[in-house]
Formats: C-alpha cells, sequence, structure tokens
C-alpha cells in the first residue's frame, strides 16, 4: 500500500463543488460558541457535498481566521447563511416542506441507528449550544429528534463530531 498524494484524489474545483448535485441535508449550527467547532462542521459539510449551513444566534460567520483554521477553505464552498432567529428558521424550513430534526437526547428521540430516512425527502439538522445543547424551544417545533446513542461514562460529544457521525450516517443512508 502507498498513500495517495494530494493531486491523486481527484478533488473538485470551487466551481465544480458549487454545480456539484448536493446531499439533501441543511446542518443548522445554533449559538454555537466554539469558532473551531463551526470550521470543523464546514469542512464536514464539504466532504460531503452538503447543500447549505445556517449559522444562528452566537454563532460566528466567517470570514473569520479562527474558523478558516479548521475549515481550510470550505467556507468558500459551502453554501451559508445566517440567521438571528432559529426558531423563524424552523418555520420557515417546514413551510419549505424540509423535515427538520435537532440531535438532542430527549424523550422519545430516535436513536440515530434506528432513523430512516425517505427518498426525496430534504433534511434539516439542528446542532445546539455546546454547553446547554439545542433551545427547547426549536426542540418543540422540530419534527422529531435524533440521539447517537453513547455507552459511556460522559453524556454528550463535541458538536463537530456529532455532526460528523449523523452527517455520514444520513449520506449512507441516502446513497
Amino acid at each position: 500500500m502507498r498513500k495517495l498524494e494530494n493531486s491523486e484524489l481527484d478533488r473538485k474545483s470551487i466551481s465544480d463543488f458549487k454545480e456539484a448535485t448536493k446531499t439533501p441535508i441543511i446542518i443548522i449550527l445554533d449559538d454555537i460558541r466554539s469558532l473551531h467547532n463551526i470550521g470543523s462542521v464546514f469542512r464536514t459539510a464539504d466532504a460531503f457535498l452538503i447543500e447549505k449551513i445556517y449559522l444562528c444566534g452566537i454563532t460566528a460567520k466567517p470570514p473569520n481566521k479562527e474558523i478558516h483554521k479548521t475549515a481550510l477553505g470550505a467556507t468558500e464552498t459551502v453554501a451559508w447563511e445566517y440567521y438571528d432567529n432559529v426558531l423563524e428558521l424552523i418555520n420557515n424550513l417546514k413551510k419549505e416542506d424540509v423535515s427538520v430534526f435537532a440531535i438532542e437526547q430527549v424523550e422519545n428521540s430516535i436513536f440515530l441507528n434506528d432513523f430512516k430516512v425517505e427518498t426525496n425527502k430534504k433534511y434539516a439538522l439542528i446542532f445546539g449550544n455546546e454547553v446547554f445543547g439545542v433551545n427547547q424551544e426549536a426542540i418543540k417545533l422540530c419534527d422529531g429528534t435524533i440521539e447517537i446513542p453513547q455507552l459511556g461514562t460522559k453524556h454528550s460529544l463535541n458538536i463537530s463530531v456529532s455532526a460528523g457521525i449523523v452527517v455520514w450516517d444520513l449520506f449512507v443512508k441516502m446513497n
């Protein structure tokens, strides 16, 4: 086995990325404090051709050198928009027939491994604040919640790790 050179990886150009058919997933980052987490989610979104990222509340926006450190240019490829009020955004997405799911530990959540994707359906995934999680009022507006099963002593994962796990799982199920 030989490690591949970057030139052998056949990556898309920025213009090719923008023209490519996107994975029907929208990521919503609400009140994310860590600029590194924001950048990491952009990078994950680029890797899986995610349709769009919405940055809400106190979540910082590009251009920002701390976001850029982990995004590595993904803020130039992935479509994003700032939306002040996550509740208003959820309502608007639902009017567009987007299924909105909070990624959170709540009563009657669906474990990620049990979550079934519907063909020809677009999904929006809300990831909340690193300390407080997804806002309860936002959870009430969602079509449901998805929970990542965890077996250890900790009760949460880093938001960028959670985003990577959930996006990968839905990507695999969609493809």
